[in-house]
């Protein structure tokens, strides 16, 4: 009896991975490793909410996909970035544009700190991460539903 076989087209199948699809792969792969210490600091002020960073030398972090438009300042340190247009190096003190839906990665080449600036009221944290995120505080970072925290614990 003959095998059947789905039909692929044969540019599909040939097809390089975008970068999205390569910081997700990126991503996967990250959730089996040991989560690194990246403090995280929130300041506010009248319409304004930063969320700061600090990302030791050589860790590699995937971020949330953003659902505003929004500045990010490189304060301190050297970060090489994956982004949709591809990969690039920056030193700070460095400042860029953050569109919406971007999901990206960086690579600490050395002791950085980045900060994310929002236009809001909102003061509530976990509120903020769902406001501007594509994500719930409980997954991220530290929080109790990450799953690279959750992949760590059952390894023991």
């Amino acid at each position: 009896m003959p095998r059947i076989v789905p039909a692929v087209r044969y540019s599909d199948f040939w097809k390089k991975p975008s970068m999205r699809e390569k910081v997700h792969r990126l991503e996967d792969a990250l959730n089996d490793q040991p989560q690194v210490e990246c403090p995280v600091r929130h300041y506010f002020a009248p319409g304004m909410y930063a969320r700061e960073i600090t990302i030791p030398k050589g860790t590699v972090l995937v971020g949330a996909i953003h659902k505003t438009e929004n500045l990010a300042v490189l304060s301190a340190g050297k970060l090489q970035l994956v982004t949709d247009g591809g990969v690039v190096e920056i030193t700070a003190p460095h400042t860029l544009t953050v569109k919406p839906g971007q999901k990206n990665a960086a690579l600490a080449l050395e002791d950085s700190v980045w900060t994310n600036f929002f236009p809001t009221d909102e003061t509530d944290t976990d509120k903020l991460v769902e406001l501007l995120t594509e994500s719930r505080a409980c997954e991220l970072l530290g929080g109790s539903e990450n799953v690279q925290l959750i992949k760590n614990r059952l390894k023991g």
